[in-house]
């Protein structure tokens, strides 16, 4: 055998120890074109042609709490998939559009009905946990024609993680029964809880059988006909399933009321319009009404249940645009704080929720995410969301509604996150079922020094100092704003102290950057990567660090074309296709970009912005993925996708926003009843862009900037209120 071939046996053969709720796949989510929905604790993914379950395996199905209620889904014509004339999601992300035609029937060596005389046309959508389907039909022969259509279904009732990988010893019954109103599937797990999926059709089948129905139509030359499918999702709830166009309206009704009070943008570049467009619709497709308010779920197939972390960013990057995001944020993961000991689920008094979970999985503990604490970054996140929040908004209700929540938090994070006492906020694993890492780059190999040696904890991450500093600083003005000012004086001054220690501890001087992170030996991690961005985003880093910490971002190693990578190029563990060591996040960038601007450096925000805009006109439905790979920029091609992304993920569809409001230099301040635009500047994509209904206080302006080379012109086109509205330069 040649030394090659025993390599390559060697490869095949060994079994190697795979990172912790690791995300299988043989095939890529960018090898088919997925087609992905949205209501409240529903979502749905399907190939383009509307289908499920056709072919290889892949997180294709109807879920609701995190349980897939339908696997497969597949309309056939006369036993044949039809031919795919468009695939399209609508812009407002109320329902997927799909034109089908016939294909060649054949009957007697001969063609019975040549392809394209029969059209199709299939709207999906999701409303209060049912998808509901029409299928239309028109005969454009110039004679009647007869056809056979089949719907093929089944019900799995697999656990989200199940699909995504995880292997279960044991687990509940499926069985099926034909009902006087269709086909049900029943899911007796073992959680005690029962499931049942239910399809409906209209006009009734003329066969039925536990997963098929089978339709026959007769129309006249030009006639129309229709078929009609509802598939209901039931665990706790009883789904009240509608008349199709009643539920249709509901839904685009519902889409009009959340966006009804948001800020709005238009540009001069078409294709920055699209990608607004987009973001605006996956975003408001993300957010779901909670019994506390709006909260932005992470992302579709993955993530589409609240994250703590997911939230709290995507609430800052629209704080400008939708402040009723973050207030919804704040309520929810006050009222999900942890208040006790849990070993197994990462949690401590005071601490704020990493993700919650709905499914068989997470009920029996079967994995730790029914409610999962084990973020290190989360809390003091939350603690500047709600400082970020009442500067903006002046909502003193609800700061005194969370106000002992705050506390809690910042009681934790000189606690419990600073076991050792030394100022800096770390994190360690209580059990094996947590994650290793617990910052937002959390892949297990995401932490690591020069040589590539992984840290060992307690690590305390460079971004989550400069939150912590963030978090104090703005504590201490809420502090004083309630008249606790022994309170406000103490955390401002703990916030400068951190500062000093900060920039004493993780600066390295040789790279032109902090140091990812101190491991439990307090020894440095000495990487460049984005986190040292963040140290500017959150304000902890000194002036002329922020401007070196700039150039390393920006330079050939760092910045891709594409954007800003997690990990840059030559570090040990630098992998442009990985998760977190050298991919381009679009959030990530966003709040570098941000960070930029807070130190004056507003060229530089825009060149992330214009890298991050021409990345998404290579996207498809100009939508940003949640990542993509690090590869440089090469002449004639777009970026290069990363192979289990999602999409449409929260931060992601606000990061366009984020970015604007970086390069504006926006700053909307409550308490001046003030919006001042600071050294505003435009990227070349952009001759002029208009805001509307951009709200502050009881005031609400229209305003229209101009770009004149390097120069910005703002005009106010109207105003209603008192707000004071400046250019400042």
């Amino acid at each position: 055998m040649h030394e090659a071939e025993r390599g390559v046996d060697h490869v095949m053969d060994a079994a190697i120890e795979l990172p912790q709720h690791y995300i299988e796949t043989e095939t890529s989510l960018v090898q088919r074109a997925l087609r992905s929905l949205k209501h409240e604790d529903a979502f749905a993914v399907f190939d383009d042609y509307g289908d499920i379950g056709v072919g290889r395996a892949g997180p294709e199905g109807v879920y609701f709490n995190d349980t897939r209620f339908l696997s497969w889904y597949e309309l056939r014509f006369e036993g044949m998939r039809p031919l795919l004339l468009s695939s399209d999601v609508q812009d407002d992300n109320a329902a997927l559009s799909v034109d089908l035609a016939n294909p060649d029937v054949h009957a007697d060596d001969g063609i019975s009905l040549p392809r394209g005389t029969i059209a199709f046309e299939r709207t999906k959508f999701l409303w209060q946990a049912v998808c509901y389907e029409r299928i239309g039909f028109r005969n454009y022969a110039d004679s009647h024609r007869r056809f056979r259509v089949d719907i093929c279904f089944s019900a799995d009732f697999r656990d989200l993680f199940e699909v995504r990988g995880e292997t279960r010893a044991k687990r509940g019954k499926v069985s099926a029964l034909i009902t006087k109103a269709g086909v049900e599937f029943h899911y007796e797990g073992l959680d005690n809880l029962k499931r049942k999926t239910e399809l409906r059709f209209s006009p009734e089948p003329v066969q039925l059988e536990t997963n098929r129905a089978t339709f026959e139509f007769d129309l006249a030359p030009k006639e129309r006909g229709s078929l009609f499918v509802s598939v209901l999702c039931q665990d706790r709830n009883q789904p009240h399933c509608l008349d199709f166009q009643k539920a249709f309206r509901a839904r685009r009704r519902d889409i009009r009321a959340t966006t009804s009070n948001i800020a709005a943008v238009a540009s001069s570049n078409d294709v920055f319009n699209e990608v607004c467009r987009r973001s605006t619709s996956d975003l408001y497709m993300l957010i779901s009404r909670t019994a506390h308010g709006l909260y932005p779920y992470a992302g579709v197939p993955w993530y589409s249940t609240p994250f703590g972390r997911d939230g709290i960013i995507t609430a800052m990057l629209l704080l400008w645009l939708d402040p009723a995001v973050a207030k919804g944020v704040l309520h929810y993961l006050a009222a999900t704080q942890s208040k006790t000991f849990d070993a197994f689920a990462d949690a401590e008094p005071g601490k704020i929720l990493h993700e919650t979970r709905n499914g068989e999985m997470a009920l029996l503990g079967e994995v730790p995410f029914r409610l999962y604490y084990g973020t290190v970054d989360a809390t003091p996140l939350f603690v500047m969301l709600a400082g970020m929040y009442v500067e903006r908004t002046g909502d003193m209700e609800t700061l005194k509604a969370i106000w002992p929540n705050i506390k809690a938090a910042l009681h934790w994070i000189e606690t419990y996150g600073d076991k050792d006492g030394d100022g800096f906020v770390e994190y360690a694993r209580q059990t094996d079922a947590g994650l290793v890492n617990q910052g937002w780059k959390d892949s297990y190999d995401s932490i690591f020094h020069a040589d590539g040696a992984l840290a060992q904890g307690p690590v305390a991450l460079c971004e989550v100092q400069g939150y912590v500093f963030n978090a104090k600083t703005h504590a201490s003005k809420l502090a004083n704003r309630l008249g606790e000012f022994d309170l406000g004086n103490k955390l401002r001054a703990d916030a400068q102290t951190l500062q000093a220690n900060f920039e004493a501890a993780f600066w390295c001087e040789d790279l032109g950057a902090y140091a990812l992170a101190l491991d439990g030996r307090k020894q440095p991690c000495r990487v460049r990567t984005s986190n040292s961005g963040h140290a500017l985003f959150s304000g902890i880093a000194s002036p002329e660090r922020a401007t070196r910490v700039a150039q390393t971002l920006l330079s050939r190693d760092s910045f891709s074309g594409w954007g800003i990578r997690t990990v840059a190029s030559g570090e040990a563990r630098y992998n442009p296709i990985s998760y977190h060591n050298g991919s381009i996040w679009p959030h990530d960038n966003a709040i570098i970009a941000l960070g930029f601007s807070r130190y004056g450096l507003a060229k530089e925000a825009a060149q992330v912005f214009t890298a991050i805009f021409e990345a998404a006109c290579h996207q498809e439905l100009r939508r940003l993925p949640e990542l993509f790979c690090g590869f440089i920029r090469k002449p004639h091609r777009g970026p290069t996708a990363y192979p289990v992304a999602c999409a449409p993920q929260a931060w992601a569809a606000a990061a366009p926003f984020a970015f604007l409001g970086a390069c504006l230099g926006m700053d909307l301040c409550h308490e001046t009843d003030s919006i001042r635009f600071l050294d505003p500047i435009m990227p070349d994509f952009l001759d002029f862009v208009d805001l509307s209904h951009l709200s502050l206080r009881d005031s609400r302006v229209d305003l229209k900037f101009h770009r004149h080379g390097p120069d910005v012109t703002l005009n106010l086109l109207s105003k209603r209120g008192e707000a004071k509205v400046m250019l400042v330069k």
